[in-house]
Order: structure tokens, then sequence, then C-alpha cells
């Protein structure tokens, strides 16, 4: 067997995180990505789709997962973040905002124009496997959305076949932010459900359970592990810090909870999935996850052999963390909502230097086939 079909044998896994308009540090990275691989390769014209065999994202992270499975460029994704925001952002009427803070339509008609009207989750364009994440409000439960074709429900004799899907429907309602946007609501058969942000389930960093479905029995895909057999990157769209020192039991009324809740138990779950990644997988780079395990790059998991190469990509959005990219002139608490679209060039500036920072080449050393 020659080297370049022993590589064609190796899967590579994708995963982008939700985090609204921080989607845009996630895009920093793939750029940079997208660019060191079309140099490695020496082909400027391949695309994130040509490389990876399964992407899979949340909430925005479905947005850019989507559309790189779709065959779009970063180049192409770019504007959805910088000319679309305005629009998308914009504030709900007065009636609804007790309810959302932002009108619908705006998102609703853009990704009908950016995935197409017609196009659904089992349709050719789509040119990898990809996996949506969404919560169904209605069942109270994470549904996970992918086209692979041996998934259960993907079953084409099925009146509900999930391959039928409109693709934008679904891209919508794993954006769904609760109080942020409507739910989105789907009807499979002759049953209705409403959807809600796939970040509000434990996989708003989907890279471990994007694993699983890829090397799990009853997904019926099967890949094969090691760490020369499969590589997983993991792209976050901004660690933000939840030190609040001076907080007092007062200030923990019930407005408090209910707004600061869901916030730390994504932070909490997307952890989780970091550290399960870095765990069982061979970790080449990632911040660090505290100050007891460090990064656990080259460090001993729980089985004696890798299951996979991983990489974390990510933007530590504290003073320390900025510093060290080069940016000096950031208050770092304007990057940390994922709806101020007032700092979204900073955004964008702050993604494109991490990028340069963090993401190396010689990550990708042992799966890259020169054609």
């Amino acid at each position: 067997m020659t080297s370049k079909q022993q590589n064609k044998q190796q899967k590579k896994i994708l995963t982008i995180d939700g985090g609204g308009i921080r989607g845009l540090l996630a895009l920093g990275m793939l750029e940079q990505i997208e660019q060191q691989l079309r140099q490695a390769t020496a082909n400027p014209d391949l695309l994130l789709s040509d490389y990876f065999d399964y992407i899979s994202g949340t909430s925005t992270g479905a947005i850019l997962a989507t559309a790189l499975a779709t065959g779009m460029s970063t180049a192409e994704i770019r504007p959805f973040y910088l000319e679309c925001s305005q629009e998308i952002f914009k504030k709900a009427s007065i009636s609804k905002r007790l309810y959302f803070k932002y009108q619908s339509e705006a998102i609703t008609r853009i990704l009908k124009d950016t995935f197409g009207r017609s196009e659904t989750l089992g349709s050719n364009t789509i040119k990898t496997l990809l996996m949506i994440v969404m919560r169904n409000a209605s069942t109270g439960s994470p549904w996970l959305m992918s086209n692979n074709p041996n998934a259960l429900f993907n079953d084409k004799n099925l009146p509900d076949c999930n391959l039928n899907l409109p693709l934008w429907q679904l891209v919508r309602a794993s954006t769904a932010a609760p109080t942020f946007f409507e739910p989105e609501s789907i009807t499979l058969g002759d049953t209705k459900f409403l959807f809600v942000d796939g970040g509000v389930t434990p996989y708003n960093n989907p890279s471990f359970q994007t694993f699983l479905m890829a090397t799990l029995e009853p997904y019926k895909l099967q890949w094969p592990t090691g760490e020369n057999k499969m590589l997983l990157v993991s792209v976050g769209t901004g660690n933000v810090p939840e030190v609040k020192k001076e907080i007092t039991t007062k200030d923990m009324h019930l407005g408090y909870t209910a707004t600061q809740t869901p916030q730390a138990l994504m932070s909490a779950a997307s952890v989780e999935q970091d550290l399960l990644c870095r765990s069982f997988g061979k970790c080449l780079c990632g911040d660090e996850i505290d100050m007891e395990i460090g990064d656990l790059i080259n460090t001993k998991g729980p089985t004696a052999e890798k299951l996979f190469t991983y990489m974390r990509y990510n933007t530590n959005l504290t003073q320390k963390g900025l510093q060290a990219i080069g940016v000096t002139d950031v208050q770092p608490k304007d990057l940390w909502q994922m709806d101020n679209i007032a700092h979204i060039q900073t955004l964008d500036r702050v993604g494109q230097l991490a990028a340069n920072h963090k993401v190396k080449i010689e990550h990708f050393d042992d799966f890259v086939a020169i054609e």
C-alpha cells in the first residue's frame, strides 16, 4: 500500500463551538487552517471540505460547519459575519421584546439565501459528513442531526426521515438562542416540535460527542481509532473567564441566577468535552485547562494507546490571554458578549492574531498528503 493510499485511510474531524458573534474568533482559526493546508499540499484551491471527513458545529458553529461542509471557503463565509450582523441582530418589535431580544426574520432569510431554500440534510451539495447540534424544547432533549446515511433516523423509507429536513431550518434551530431569537418549529411526520439553540445542551463544544458518533457501533460508522488514524480538530469561540471575586450573596438574586446559570453550564460542558478529548487523544496544542492538570500535552491518559490526535484552537479572552497574542489595546470585557456587534471589527482582528499565534502546520504533519 502506498503512502498516499494509507493517508486515505485516515479520518479527520473538525468541530466548532457555539458563541454567537464570537464565531468570528473561530473563523480566524479556520482561515489560518485553510491557508496553511493549501500551502502544505501545494493546492491553492483546497477547501476544508476537501480535507475533513466529518464537520460538526453548534449554534454559530453550526453556521460555520454547514458552510464549510457545503464547500464554501472561509473567504466566502466572512461576509455572513461582517456584513450581515447588523441585520441579524436587529431588535425585535416592542410586543415581542419581552420574550425575544432580536427579530428572527433576517437570520431566517439569510440562512435560506446562504444554504438554499430547497436543500435538505440529505442533499448531495453537502460534501462531508455533517452534524448539527440543537435542543428539542418539546421533548427536553439534545438532538444531534447528522447526514450519516447509516443513522437510524436517516432511513429514506421513513415518512419522517431526517434527511428530508430543510438544511437552513436545522441551522436556524441550532442558532435559536433562548431570549435572543424565537424557537424554530420543525415538523417530522405528523408531529411538530419546537427547537432552540444547541448551546443549551452538553454539546456547545461538540468535539468528543462527534468522536463518539464516528466510532460507536450504534451510529454505524465505526471509524478506526489510533493517533495516526484519526485527527480531531476542535475550534472554540473564545474562553470567557468566570472569576467574580467581588460577588456577594445579595448579588445572587433570581435575575442574576436566570441570566448567569446557562452561560456557566455551557462553559463547564465545553471544558468537559475538551478535557475528554485531551484525555483520550494525543493532544498537540491547547491552552491550559486549569492549574492542576495544565494543558495535558504529552501526558498519559486512561488508555494505553491514544485514540486520535487532537488539537484545540481557542482564544483566551483575558488581559493575559490577549497580551500573549500581541493585543494590548482591547478591554477583554468588550469581547465577552455573544451579541455585541459594536466590537465586531475588534473580534475579527483578535481572531486573526490568535490564529497566527496558535495554528501551526506541524500539528498536521501526520495528516497531510502531498498530491
